[in-house]
């Protein structure tokens, strides 16, 4: 990318970021196009928008914007910007109903993964050969991880919508 043009990526940014009233970062990671193009139809909608920048870009627009905070943390791999303009609370809310609704999808295929898993233990108890135990155990183990994530990834997005319920 031409430095000219990068520097017209950070000046659009720097704009952005003093125009919202707030900004959420998205790890759109595992987001389908679909699922994205609702989402930045959902922004569009309550006076938000979504956008994807390059990270170091949005490192130099938000020194740019006079925003003291570090962010090197969350600005890592794939990182998309929500930016509130008319509502603070309406870009996390959109985010929060795709996490949502991905914790929903994770729900239905662990159901299947689990069903798999079960169906292998009867297999064993009911003294058919099944090769794969170790794979048994590495397979509840997984279960159990992602069942706690699922749980902890909930929490996060409640302690959230608690945290901005306050900010009205």
């Amino acid at each position: 990318m031409a430095t000219q043009v990068k520097k017209e990526l950070v000046a659009e940014l720097v704009e952005k970021i003093k125009k919202a009233q707030s900004v959420v970062f998205v790890d759109y990671q595992g987001i389908k196009v679909n699922e994205e193009t609702s989402l930045r139809k959902q922004m569009r909608e309550n006076g938000a928008e979504y956008l994807v920048a390059k990270n170091r870009l949005f490192k130099i627009a938000l020194k740019e914007s006079g925003v003291e905070d570090n962010f090197d943390e969350i600005l890592e791999g794939t990182t998309a910007f929500a930016f509130g303009y008319n509502d603070p609370v309406a870009p996390a809310k959109a985010v929060f109903d795709l996490a949502k609704a991905k914790i929903k999808e994770g729900d239905q295929e662990f159901v299947k993964g689990h069903e798999a898993h079960a169906g292998l233990i009867q297999k064993e108890a009911n003294g058919e050969t099944v090769v794969p135990n170790i794979l048994l155990m590495h397979a509840e183990d997984q279960l159990m991880a992602a069942e706690t994530i699922k749980m902890m990834a909930l929490e996060i997005i409640k302690l959230n919508q608690r945290l901005y319920s306050l900010e009205k």
